[in-house]
């Protein structure tokens, strides 16, 4: 009804229907047609209709005075939306894991800002699963696997961890798994049940009492390097340190479960050019990244 509401506007506005349908990209017919079952549905005649064109009728006029600035506010508010979700420039807000957002993409931040200074970044960084639609992002980063929900969800890839320890350890390497339940470790909360496999599809879950634990993988990482201990890490974090020699592998034929990376954004909500442009430059940026394995 809205749209034979704004049809009907339109006509008065031109005194015609001949304008009225070029103005729309009608075909005159279907503006009379339009025009005739919203009368049939109001249960009146709107407009008088003459070789001189069209007027208003005492009804109409009514009808009018109610609903053209309400049609012509509606059509605004339209384009802006419209405008928002198709331009380049304006704010995005995007969720990611902390150990994920900063760290292995400082890189793709950078870049991408450099790229497209028209856009607004509003990164949130958070270990807590957030409900993307009350915090109002656009766009969230979420590591791990993804409960059934009502949101669109597309697996970019996964990224392995994998058992590291500082060169400098005072113990001895573990040689077998056995070794590694009495060797010295550390952990954050998200990593601290240990599940390995190795390529011959073999699980061993390890239950270990760490000698030192945090929230913060970062804390863990730092720990790490300073010999306390072995951790299992995603490589996403530790693959500059293994290239320099401040970290090495331990069991390199065992790593822990693969962690699935995926975005999601909600059903009913139409993604904007920015968040588009996120997602595309996002995966092709990991895709190019020796410590994440893309999905085919």
């Amino acid at each position: 009804m809205l749209d034979d509401l704004k049809i009907f506007i339109t006509a008065a506005n031109k005194n015609s229907l001949t304008a009225a349908a070029q103005h729309l990209d009608m075909t005159i017919a279907t503006v009379s047609r339009r025009i005739s079952a919203l009368e049939q549905k109001l249960g009146c005649e709107l407009l008088h209709r003459s070789t001189k064109g069209l007027t208003l009728t005492p009804v109409g006029e009514s009808y009018y005075r109610e609903c053209a600035e309400f049609i012509d506010a509606l059509d605004q508010r339209i384009s802006n939306l419209d405008q928002t979700l198709n331009s380049l420039k304006g704010d995005l807000k995007i969720l990611a894991p902390v150990n994920l957002g900063s760290g292995p993409l400082d890189v793709f931040w950078r870049d991408f800002v450099q790229l497209y200074p028209d856009i607004e970044l509003n990164i949130e960084l958070s270990n807590t699963l957030q409900d993307i639609r009350d915090t109002r992002a656009d766009i969230a980063l979420r590591s791990g696997n993804q409960p059934s929900s009502s949101l669109i969800q597309k697996k970019l890839g996964h990224i392995e961890p994998i058992l590291v320890a500082s060169p400098n350890i005072a113990f001895p390497l573990p040689k077998t798994i056995e070794d590694l339940q009495q060797a010295p470790s550390i952990a954050s909360n998200m990593f601290s049940d240990w599940l390995l496999m190795n390529d011959q599809g073999e699980l061993h879950p390890l239950k270990k009492e760490h000698q030192h634990i945090s929230n913060d993988m970062t804390i863990t990482l730092n720990l790490t390097k300073a010999g306390a201990g072995i951790a299992l890490m995603p490589m996403s974090m530790v693959h500059g340190s293994l290239e320099t020699g401040e970290l090495i592998r331990v069991l390199p034929e065992w790593r822990g479960q693969n962690r699935e990376i995926f975005l999601v954004w909600p059903y009913r909500r139409s993604l904007s050019a920015r968040a588009k442009l996120l997602k595309e430059e996002l995966t092709k940026f990991l895709h190019q990244q020796t410590w994440f394995h893309p999905s085919p």
